[in-house]
């Protein structure tokens, strides 16, 4: 009889073949779809290496691994990901939520304890929610806020409400469907970020194939210069912040200089200043409303 597929022997081939294809991470790849398959965490596969699969196990993560070899990203495949110390669902409706995207949350509860020690219940705006991770987080993140997400996309709006009510943050969060703050044009806030389209359109091509291929073109195209939807939100954030309130926005490589000016060209801002990542790479700019 041939030899059995245990979970170890399918751990090592996946590695080798995930590998061939040119997937960065093959083997932790391997293991968490080997995880998400079996519906075990990780700590389960490494007490059960000598466990064999039967046929019909083995052949639903052989499906898995074909789609990942094909490129499509783990998150798509497995259908969440972690973003706060927190599960989110995600689909290809939604751009998937990237670690260095805490620094806005981080930033943000600092900003508003800072200018709003007093404040028993600061209103937040998230504009472009996607996931709602990022509108999640900051109200876990910040005692008593109120947090609105907004997105221009139904199928984003109808996911993000979804990850609100999983994640237990139904009373704290709102999600609605509209164009930047056309949902929110009578309302102040004392906090507003946004991680919008940053990707200057001539480069959406040259992304690895897991973003080109796969997350929605309009979570990321931030046309010609990446710079469209800056001039659009930076123009019009004062006017939905109160006097002292902040508004960050995360931003790609290279593009710190360009929107901070546009954040000081507004006249509007004060304590203009840019945050890097853990990496070192400049990540967020931020601004204060005057007074």
């Amino acid at each position: 009889m041939p030899e059995p597929w245990t979970i170890l022997k399918l751990i090592k081939w996946t590695a080798d073949y995930l590998g061939e294809k040119g997937i960065d991470t093959p083997r932790l790849d391997g293991e968490l779809l080997l995880a998400h398959s079996l519906k075990m965490d990780r700590t389960h596969l490494y007490m059960n290496f000598d466990k064999p699969l039967n046929e019909d196990e083995l052949a639903a993560f052989r499906g898995l691994v074909k789609r990942r070899a094909a490129r499509e990203p783990l998150q798509y495949i497995t259908g969440h990901q972690e973003f706060w110390s927190m599960e989110f669902k995600v689909s290809p409706s939604v751009l998937i939520p990237r670690p260095e995207t805490e620094l806005l949350v981080e930033e943000g509860a600092k900003a508003v304890k800072a200018s709003f020690p007093e404040c028993s219940a600061p209103e937040i705006l998230d504009v472009g929610s996607g996931s709602g991770a990022l509108t999640a987080a900051l109200a876990k993140a910040v005692n008593g806020a109120h947090v609105t997400g907004v997105d221009i996309s139904p199928e984003a709006v109808s996911l993000a409400r979804e990850n609100v009510e999983s994640n237990g943050l139904s009373s704290s969060v709102t999600i609605l469907e509209g164009d930047l703050f056309a949902p929110v044009a009578d309302k102040l806030f004392h906090l507003i970020v946004s991680n919008p389209p940053y990707i200057p359109r001539g480069d959406l091509q040259g992304l690895q194939a897991e973003v080109s291929d796969f997350e929605p073109l309009s979570a990321l195209d931030g046309g010609n210069d990446g710079l469209d939807f800056y001039r659009a939100i930076v123009h019009e954030a004062p006017q939905h912040l109160h006097p002292g309130g902040s508004f960050m926005v995360e931003h790609g490589e290279g593009q710190r200089e360009a929107i901070a000016e546009l954040f000081r060209n507004t006249g509007r801002f004060e304590a203009v200043e840019s945050l890097k990542d853990l990496a070192g790479i400049d990540r967020v700019v931020k601004g204060r409303r005057t007074r």
